[in-house]
């Protein structure tokens, strides 16, 4: 039985606002974040200032930051019980990513196969902001005290660097830092691309047939899951070489909550279009509860203003305590 005296666990999740969010994102995590919610006392921050290493346009940074704001209150999570705020709202971040940075080495930072990857993609804009981007994670997870982290697979580098930061900062200046750990929570699915199902559903697809948005329209995510890539047996049943099936059946179980077993009942005798209509009436089912918040939140700016405020006086309140600390411990002259 819990101890009601325990203290609980701190997680921290942060999305950037890069565009809107895929069915694969919102099944994989996003769909996950209540429930952690009610476990944990969780720390939900939207990123704006790693958006920055890609040069963004700036009314589009700013109007995307508000969208990304309004979907994590969309998908339910309480502003009240939780510490929803922008990252770019609380300086403390950006002052602990430079103090950091004095306790990175140069080499670890530069085998970050993150870098690597962007700048071979994006060789006009190798900036120094993209070679921190990791120790500026490092800032937004330590100033909490983080116990938990949800990462992809991609960020399992991000995190360890994290703990190699902290741990060399605890053992110079003494014990600073919590030590976090990867969030190890709900497994969500791993929704795979509509037109290319050997790869997982990305919104950085240059086919948009081939990732569902979670603020698509109803009538174009009934076009897309139609024009699924399949297979030429026309049987809905889970198997090798079936990985456009596979794919559908995932995302439908997800949505419904039938095993594949009672889905390849279901639609025993019936053909792919049968199934595909099913599966894209399940995702507009699922999706409906949040589309419809999120269209009552993006309309009401004094509400999603009020909340920002808010979430940034709570975080500024934790993050403070923990610079203060730091900037003792490192010598700087405090007021």
């Amino acid at each position: 039985m819990e101890n009601p005296t325990e203290k609980r666990k701190i997680v921290l999740s942060a999305i950037q606002p890069t565009g809107t969010p895929t069915f694969g994102n919102y099944l994989g995590a996003l769909k996950n974040w209540k429930s952690m919610s009610e476990d944990y006392d969780c720390l939900f921050a939207v990123a704006d200032l790693h958006s920055l290493t890609v040069r963004p346009e700036p009314q589009d940074l700013r109007r995307r930051t508000q969208e990304m704001y309004a979907i994590l209150l969309a998908l339910g999570l309480d502003p009240e019980k939780n510490i929803i705020f922008i990252q770019s709202h609380v300086h403390q971040h950006s002052e602990l990513a430079w103090i950091l940075n004095c306790s990175t080495q140069f080499g670890e930072a530069s085998r970050m196969t993150q870098f690597k990857d962007k700048s071979e993609k994006h060789p006009e804009n190798v900036n120094v902001g993209l070679f921190a981007y990791p120790i500026l994670m490092a800032a937004d997870i330590l100033l909490y005290q983080a116990d938990y982290v949800p990462i992809g697979a991609d960020q399992k580098q991000h995190l360890e660097i994290t703990r190699d930061i902290a741990e060399r900062f605890n053992t110079i200046y003494g014990n600073t830092f919590k030590i976090p750990e990867p969030f190890i929570g709900k497994i969500g699915a791993c929704v795979m691309s509509l037109q290319d199902p050997l790869h997982k559903m990305s919104k950085s697809d240059p086919n948009p047939k081939s990732y569902i948005s979670i603020l698509d329209d109803d009538n174009v995510i009934v076009k897309k899951i139609k024009s699924a890539v399949t297979d030429s047996e026309a049987k809905v049943r889970f198997g090798e070489g079936k990985d456009g099936i596979n794919n559908l059946m995932s995302i439908y179980s997800c949505c419904t909550g039938l095993s594949y077993d009672q889905i390849e009942k279901d639609f025993d005798g019936k053909g792919y279009g049968d199934f595909k209509v099913a599966v894209a009436d399940a995702v507009v089912e699922e999706l409906k509860p949040f589309k419809e918040e999120y269209g009552r939140l993006i309309n009401d700016k004094a509400y999603l203003k009020e909340c920002a405020e808010k979430g940034a006086q709570k975080a500024g309140r934790l993050a403070e305590r923990t610079l203060s600390k730091v900037q003792k411990k490192t010598g700087l002259f405090q007021l």
